[in-house]
């Protein structure tokens, strides 16, 4: 997997300050994508273990909410093992950060085909220029969802995620 940037003390991509892992790869190619140098899987750097070193040492201090996987697609098919791996990972060594992961895929088709148990928040679906709305927070257009993971798997339906 490549990525793009590791960004730290992040306050736009989630909730709370966050590390933000900006992946390379992206089959949607929105119209109007803020990121559209990320769409070559081949653009970027290797992530390897430096990067990871990099991503687990800026996950460490306390203030630190979690992370939160962007691109491109955290879950370009490329991207998908490596990314879940990685966040089972970080559940594991800081079990009370949060994972977040924005993707285009939609919940309906990565459900039953992928494990999600470890993403906390999910955001779905394809940036839509045409429903572009800067006043929402942590999407870009208003098709997009922001789903509690674990509580739409206990549920076997969509729940929006709310801040506690």
């Amino acid at each position: 997997m490549n990525y793009h940037n590791i960004t730290k003390d992040d306050m736009l991509n989630g909730e709370g300050l966050r590390v933000v892992l900006w992946t390379s790869g992206c089959t949607h190619c929105c119209d109007g994508c803020q990121n559209p140098q990320t769409w070559d899987v081949a653009s970027g750097i290797e992530f390897d273990n430096d990067a990871k070193k990099e991503v687990f040492d800026a996950l460490k201090p306390s203030y630190v909410a979690g992370i939160t996987f962007s691109g491109g697609d955290p879950l370009h098919p490329f991207n998908r093992e490596v990314v879940l791996s990685l966040a089972a990972e970080i559940k594991e060594k800081f079990p009370n950060k949060t994972v977040w992961l924005y993707t285009g895929f939609l919940w309906e088709e990565l459900v039953n085909k992928i494990d999600l148990s470890n993403i906390d928040v999910l955001v779905d679906g394809e940036f839509v220029k045409e429903l572009n709305d800067n006043n929402l927070h942590w999407v870009g257009s208003s098709n997009q969802r922001i789903i509690n993971v674990k509580e739409s798997l206990e549920n076997n339906k969509v729940i929006h995620y709310c801040k506690p």
